[in-house]
């Protein structure tokens, strides 16, 4: 990691070695390529994680797949979104001059960075997008006062923090019932794999479908409704198809009996994990480069200031150093999203990923900003406290069930029971505090990166 970030301050000063302001611009892609090691290290846990702790996909080949999918998401069409986060920060009016402004972003981006590497290693998974936030509201009160607050924008990354990890975990646990009580619970599983799979397998390609098609917008410009309706209904028949037809050749191979539950659903869990790291990519990149495509636009703007060609290369850099951060640093909350705070398998990660998709769109149509790392670590605890209920539910024996009693869905299928906790409290608290401390943690850092830049600056 270090390695990488010298590799991009010593390739930018070279290259913008003729540039007045190149000491400035080589700063920013420093910590541009800093933030982008955070985002990989910190949010791959949100997409692999489900996919990791089913055993779905081994740690290397879910790392792999993260960061292929990440890069390819930041590559293609990451740059609609970086032009979005570059001019919707801060009002570059609100300054007194272009330096004030650019030492503000500068500053956001050490005070995002900071807060996600160290909630990084202390286990936590984070929204670097509030990091962001936060880091450029501290950086703005720093540096005009509070009128740089916005109302409205702290009204809505608030009830983002409530609204959206609830909205996740309803989501996934409701999912889980209709698994659990329209194919577990009937006496022909078969008869009921056969017709609820495939139902939600095209509820899972229809989801998706439209996710790439909101979230991840398009270089032209948008996709009609009508599109988007068609595409959802074909990608929804093909895949509603698609499973039939292998469930009834299984069927037919098996003698009237099917596999598991988790060996259906292991190969859509990795490949909605696979659409989620694209869209993610896509999407968070803006939180390395929006900062510094920021400054290299007022840089730009000065009278007399030569125009810079960066914009793939600054993707370039990110895309890069999320692969780097999914790769060498990712493991450690993988592991704490997919198998720390509960048990998980195919069918349970499936569906707190799809969940999290599912959440991710209705909060775009409400508008509140969103968080797939708060989503995503929502369902998981909404997946394991259902578990706990249906566990718990009318058993008072303090008998614990052997591995043998869990069937294919994970449900507890021992017969009395002693109330059991599936789920880590420990982490739910450390997750949650991390959560709120998040805006706040990164101002402070910020208003503070801000005043030693000021200094150093003169």
């Amino acid at each position: 990691g270090a390695a990488f970030l010298l590799a991009v301050f010593l390739i930018s000063a070279v290259v913008l070695q003729s540039h007045p302001q190149w000491l400035l611009l080589t700063a920013a892609l420093a910590l541009g390529g800093y933030m982008a090691l955070n985002i990989g290290a910190n949010d791959v846990a949100n997409n692999m994680g489900p996919a990791v702790g089913a055993r779905a996909l081994t740690m290397g080949a879910a790392l792999l797949i993260a960061a292929v999918f990440e890069g390819a998401g930041a590559l293609l069409v990451g740059d609609r979104v970086v032009d979005t986060i570059s001019t919707g920060l801060l009002n570059s009016d609100a300054f007194q001059n272009a330096g004030d402004f650019t030492l503000a972003m500068l500053a956001a981006l050490v005070a995002a960075a900071v807060w996600v590497n160290i909630a990084t290693l202390i286990g936590a998974p984070v929204s670097t997008t509030h990091a962001v936030v936060g880091g450029v509201l501290g950086a703005g009160i720093g540096a005009v006062g509070l009128g740089a607050l916005s109302g409205p924008t702290l009204l809505l990354v608030a009830m983002s923090w409530l609204v959206t990890p609830l909205a996740g975990a309803l989501v996934a646990a409701a999912m889980l019932a209709v698994i659990h009580r329209g194919i577990v619970q009937r006496e022909d599983r078969v008869a009921a794999a056969r017709t609820w799979v495939p139902v939600i397998f095209a509820a899972m390609a229809g989801t998706f479908t439209l996710y790439m098609l909101v979230v991840v917008p398009p270089r032209s410009g948008g996709v009609s409704a009508a599109v988007m309706g068609a595409a959802v209904a074909i990608a929804g028949l093909g895949a509603y198809l698609l499973a039939r037809s292998v469930l009834d050749r299984l069927t037919v191979a098996k003698g009237d009996e099917l596999p598991t539950l988790r060996q259906l659903f292991r190969v859509p869990l990795a490949a909605a994990a696979a659409l989620l790291s694209f869209a993610h990519g896509a999407n968070d990149v803006a939180n390395a480069v929006g900062p510094v495509a920021a400054i290299f636009a007022v840089v730009e703007s000065t009278p007399g200031a030569e125009h810079l060609e960066f914009g793939m290369s600054v993707l370039a850099i990110a895309a890069l150093g999320i692969c780097l951060g999914v790769l060498l640093f990712g493991p450690r909350l993988v592991r704490m999203v997919g198998e720390r705070i509960t048990r998980l398998n195919a069918v349970r990660g499936f569906c707190v990923v799809l969940a999290t998709a599912a959440v991710v769109l209705m909060a775009s149509a409400f508008g509140l900003p969103v968080s797939s790392t708060h989503i995503a670590v929502g369902a998981v605890f909404g997946v394991g406290f259902y578990r706990e209920w249906v566990s718990n539910k009318g058993r008072g024996s303090r008998a614990r069930p052997s591995d043998q009693q869990m069937d294919a869905d994970g449900m507890d299928r021992a017969p009395d029971l002693h109330r059991r906790h599936l789920v880590r409290r420990a982490h739910l608290l450390t997750i949650v505090m991390a959560w709120v401390v998040t805006v706040p943690a990164s101002a402070v850092i910020a208003m503070v990166a801000r005043y030693c830049l000021q200094v150093i600056v003169g």
